[in-house]
């Protein structure tokens, strides 16, 4: 039985899209710092981790992005460092392409991040290609 059949409560809704909202928000902050929005991210799961299957679902989805965006962008913020600092080979072409790989998905989490606190609010459930399947095997209901 998918536990996605029921209609999920209005605070139900407003939690699961606010795990989405919260990295957002993080972003103003803590941009050049990549662990700030991830840190955001685990403390709103960690005070939801109690909440219904529904909320729980969406702020593990929301928490298995952002851990791979800090991935990505951690290798980005060092690497960046290490050139300033002249302790790296220099601005070299796979640099580049890192840089502009890490925006691009960057950009596309960005996008979809908001697509998916839009359409939860409404009280669709948004399954990401990979994050969704992932999360069906860590958060059981």
């Amino acid at each position: 039985m998918n536990p996605f059949f029921y209609t999920p409560a209005e605070y139900e809704l407003e939690k699961a899209s606010n795990s989405y909202i919260m990295s957002l928000l993080v972003v103003m902050v803590g941009l050049p710092l990549p662990i700030i929005n991830l840190l955001a991210t685990l403390f709103f799961f960690i005070a939801n981790r109690k909440s219904t299957y529904f909320v729980r679902w969406h702020c593990t989805q929301a928490l298995l992005s952002q851990f791979s965006l800090f991935c990505l962008n951690s290798v980005a913020f060092w690497w960046t460092v290490t050139i300033i600092l002249n302790k790296g080979e220099g601005i070299t072409n796979i640099y580049v392409a890192y840089l502009v790989l890490v925006v691009l998905f960057n950009l596309l989490e960005f996008i979809m991040t908001i697509r998916a606190a839009i359409r939860t609010r409404k009280g669709v459930h948004i399954s990401w290609w990979f994050y969704g399947p992932l999360t069906d095997i860590i958060c059981k209901p």
